[in-house]
């Protein structure tokens, strides 16, 4: 009776690993990944000249995710850059631009306020914050004439926290952190007018 008892747990806990990690498996595409990704950008034309327009996916790691509700602002940058290309030489950097963008909690009315120059927005839950951040709409990167039609331009953009607009003492753990280490890869495409 020892021997059946004995293989049937052996047998269970196999039925029951194999159970865990179907459980895992099947849950993993839910998890979001933590970072800053760019899911789509876009040069448009228009009247008053060009506009960028883009999509990121922003995540926040538990670190920054406890910081943030803990008080601590945390500063995006976007960035933007025009190149055209030169076989002959170097090429030449057009435009360089960045806007700032500031993500705070007041545990008071315990709202999250993201910030955009003079403008500020309140928002009830943090996803909903950080699914403002993410989008960029309509914002006038290029006055017009700035592209001769014809040629091929290279656009760039990308997001990143700014870790040095943190408090002195987070700048440093930012150093030996790399949960503070946060923001996406530069995303090129090219242009032509």
């Amino acid at each position: 009776m020892t021997a059946f008892i004995t293989r049937c747990c052996k047998k269970c806990s196999l039925l029951f690993a194999l159970a865990a990690l179907a459980l895992l498996l099947l849950a993993a595409p839910a998890v979001q990944a933590e970072g800053i990704e760019v899911g789509r950008a876009a040069l448009v034309a228009g009247e008053e000249g060009y506009f960028l327009e883009a999509d990121f996916e922003v995540a926040l790691n538990p670190t920054l995710a406890d910081a943030l509700n803990k008080g601590v602002p945390l500063y995006f940058l976007l960035e933007f850059e025009v190149i055209r290309p030169r076989w002959y030489w170097f090429n030449e950097k057009l435009l360089k631009t960045q806007q700032q963008y500031r993500l705070s909690y007041n545990a008071l009315t315990r709202q999250y306020r993201l910030g955009v120059g003079s403008l500020f927005h309140n928002f009830s839950a943090l996803p909903e914050a950080l699914d403002f951040l993410s989008r960029v709409r309509r914002r006038q990167v290029l006055e017009p004439g700035m592209l001769d039609k014809g040629n091929t331009y290279i656009a760039g953009v990308r997001m990143r926290l700014d870790v040095s607009q943190l408090p002195k003492p987070f700048q440093l753990n930012a150093l030996a952190s790399r949960d503070w280490n946060f923001g996406s890869e530069w995303y090129h495409w090219s242009v032509t007018p």
